[in-house]
């Protein structure tokens, strides 16, 4: 718990230490929060939506949809930057996932880590997760997480939530480099994709190829894998079966549309030598490629149908390794991948990942999905913010100067503490409707918030101060009644703030 509470709590400590000696301090509060600027943030502009979260790296996304919410999870990055700031990120401190959800695409909660090395004492590392969900005869939704234990295997986790807690039903690896029937060629047992299909029977691929340094074998380095689940979805039920995937290196994941199977993973970094399919171009290197199937256990049956993610390196962005999720949300499809662009704009170098997600076209009748490219405007907002409910100040776009605390462990609930004066959230795409007279927030500790609209420099419309030692929700009037539709700043004036909820 102290140390899930402290990762939690050093999540932006550091970023914020490196915001305030790489800026200047921009703009001056208004005269009710005196003396106090307003603390910069460089993750990302206020009308970008990437990254989806700024207060820390993470990577290699997955999703899984729920009671009208997408749950995004990935690998914390983060973690190995706390263990050394100025070092390179080479993964094995990593221990821990990601959780972040949203309705709306743009406003994003943080629901803190998954701590894998407290849940799952056996594992090497935690990389790369893969998710998704099933009601079970109990009448419940189990979510089944499988995730790298580093480049050896493939863990599983279990719950009935999407936030937790979560369990390890089995205590030891699903599938890793000592699985009879692994074959040759499978250089490492890990990056798994799982998806269940129409008959609600589970799959999962996973596998890494090696290079060797010969045009024959390395157009075809065999370590793509797949087989079918038990019916538990925490055993193997087949044999475990090749992919034949040109040039396949890593990030291996499946989806299931038009009874057709589709597998995506990340193409080498070598030189395309050899090419023996006549309807498709080489890939590029390091690119997003697919295949389909309808008998995912039959080698011979898979369709090289081409790629549709180039490197971001190739589209004027850092060149990365490579990790894709393809996800129908709301009828949309969206591509989640991962960018080095967090870390340059906070002035790291260590190849420190953070989450994108962008639109992408998919034809279900041709099962042909498009070229997407990765963008900083990102998503378009698909519903607006309803101010007269409970929302988590832990639910944003963006932020600058916070840390987040879980509220309630068994959940993924969190709030956050301005660590100085100035601290602040934006909330995008809220809807007042035919007005607004009062709002509420629920918090704790001696200090202010103050309420802007449309800009952070704009005149106040709201402000409150405070001083409980106890979570309490303190009302306010608003200077004038609010109406339409805003973005909403909460400027936070004192330290250690803490802020739980607000409501108009």
């Amino acid at each position: 718990m102290k140390n899930k509470r402290l990762l939690n709590r050093l999540t932006l400590s550091v970023l914020t230490f490196l915001l305030l000696t790489m800026l200047v301090v921009c703009g001056s509060m208004s005269n009710q929060i005196l003396n106090s600027n307003i603390l910069p943030q460089v993750g990302k502009a206020f009308d970008e939506a990437n990254p989806l979260i700024t207060n820390l790296y993470c990577a290699d996304p997955t999703a899984v949809e729920y009671e009208g919410r997408l749950y995004v999870y990935g690998t914390n990055d983060h973690q190995q930057y706390l263990h050394n700031i100025k070092g390179k990120n080479t993964y094995e401190r990593i221990k821990s996932l990601v959780m972040m959800s949203t309705d709306d695409m743009i406003n994003w909660t943080y629901h803190g880590i998954i701590d894998t090395g407290a849940i799952s004492p056996w594992i090497i590392a935690s990389w790369a997760p893969s998710i998704v969900s099933r009601i079970e005869a109990d009448g419940k939704t189990h979510f089944y997480l499988y995730f790298s234990n580093s480049g050896w295997g493939v863990g599983v986790l279990t719950a009935t939530s999407p936030t937790g807690p979560w369990t390890d039903p089995l205590k030891k690896s699903l599938v890793d480099g000592n699985t009879k029937g692994l074959g040759e060629g499978c250089e490492h047992a890990f990056d798994p994709g799982v998806v269940i299909d129409d008959n609600g029977t589970g799959w999962l691929s996973f596998g890494g190829s090696k290079t060797h340094n010969d045009p024959n074998a390395d157009y075809m380095p065999g370590g793509a894998r797949i087989v079918r689940l038990g019916h538990d979805m925490i055993s193997l039920a087949s044999d475990i079966m090749e992919i034949p995937a040109p040039y396949h290196f890593e990030a291996n994941e499946l989806n299931y549309f038009n009874g057709t199977y589709i597998y995506t993973y990340n193409t080498s970094w070598l030189k395309r030598d050899k090419w023996e399919i006549k309807d498709h171009d080489p890939p590029s290197a390091c690119c997003m490629s697919y295949m389909t199937t309808t008998t995912p256990l039959d080698p011979g049956s898979w369709v090289y149908r081409g790629n549709y993610f180039k490197n971001p390196g190739e589209n004027g962005m850092e060149y990365s390794n490579n990790h894709t999720h393809l996800h129908k949300f709301n009828g949309q499809y969206y591509l989640f991948y991962h960018t080095l662009m967090l870390q340059k704009r906070y002035g790291a170098d260590g190849g420190f990942r953070t989450i994108f997600a962008d639109r992408i076209e998919v034809n279900e009748d041709t099962l042909q999905i498009f070229m997407a490219a990765p963008t900083l405007r990102g998503l378009d907002q698909i519903k607006n913010v309803d101010p007269y409910k409970a929302n988590l100040f832990a639910t944003l776009a963006v932020s600058a100067g916070l840390s987040f605390e879980p509220a309630d462990d068994e959940n993924g609930v969190m709030f956050v503490t301005a660590d100085d004066s100035g601290s602040w959230v934006l909330s995008r795409g809220v809807d007042f409707g035919d007005g607004a007279k009062k709002f509420s927030v629920r918090v704790k500790g001696t200090g202010s918030i103050e309420i802007r609209l449309g800009s952070i420099d704009s005149s106040s419309v709201g402000f409150i101060d405070f001083s409980v030692s106890d979570w309490e929700m303190i009302h306010a009037e608003l200077s004038e009644t609010i109406s339409g539709k805003y973005d909403v700043f909460f400027l936070f004036g004192g330290k250690s703030v803490s802020a739980h909820t607000w409501m108009f």
